[in-house]
């Protein structure tokens, strides 16, 4: 027999049917990754980038970084070119250089166990989050997989409602794992339970999640089953 508060298999009855992974940040450890790609984009545009900038702008998509650090507008024809040539340096870095945070495997694992679909919903371009999910060799734990580059970016909602969508979910049975302010803000807007890993930011910055944890290893049955009873 189970334990009281311990979920054996996730029913028609428990409120939540699926979890949305974000990846820079909870998944996989890519900060350095990321933050020195940008760093020889703005050096190339002759512009400063400091850590407190890429900090501030993490989880965004990369037009709503450049609108941010940029006091310019910017051609599309522009845009374009600046951004796919960060995702060459990023996706460069990575090779060899990435790992799985705390509590992620065993979390991909314990989430499959209960029934609970699994998706991964990244402002990310596609071929970053293909690059990740081979590296680390966890794209079997994830039915879905919805990049937010070419939508609207976080904290507007769009990603996580087209992962809800492809895993054929309503937004209000979802949860979704954060580590950004403009990603729980996402989440929140689309109705969804958060829960906030402290991997970016400090827990005061994510005050709005319904659940923070240091990292999935410190995270437990009890405080799913928690959150899924804390409503949208």
């Amino acid at each position: 027999m189970a334990r009281a508060g311990i979920i054996t298999r996730v029913t028609a009855t428990f409120p939540l049917h699926a979890i949305l992974w974000d990846l820079d940040g909870v998944v996989v450890d890519s900060f350095n990754g990321h933050f020195h790609a940008w760093q020889r984009i703005f050096a190339e545009l002759g512009e400063p980038f400091s850590l407190e900038d890429f900090t501030r702008t993490f989880g965004m998509n990369n037009r709503g970084i450049l609108h941010t650090l940029l006091a310019r507008e910017m051609e599309e024809q522009e845009f374009w070119a600046l951004s796919e040539r960060k995702e060459r340096y990023f996706r460069d870095a990575i090779r060899g250089n990435c790992r799985l945070l705390p509590g992620v495997a065993d979390w991909l694992r314990r989430f499959d166990r209960l029934g609970l679909k699994q998706a991964i919903a990244s402002s990310a371009p596609q071929e970053n989050i293909d690059a990740l999910l081979d590296e680390l060799g966890v794209r079997r734990w994830f039915a879905a997989v919805a990049s937010g580059a070419k939508l609207r970016g976080k904290p507007d909602p769009a990603v996580f409602l087209l992962a809800a969508s492809l895993l054929r979910v309503e937004p209000g049975a979802c949860l979704v794992i954060e580590d950004a302010v403009a990603g729980v803000e996402a989440a929140k807007r689309a109705g969804m339970r958060c829960l906030a890993v402290l991997t970016t930011n400090p827990p005061q910055k994510l005050a709005r999640a319904d659940g923070i944890v240091q990292d999935l290893a410190h995270f437990s049955e009890e405080a799913l089953l928690a959150l899924s009873a804390s409503g949208g």
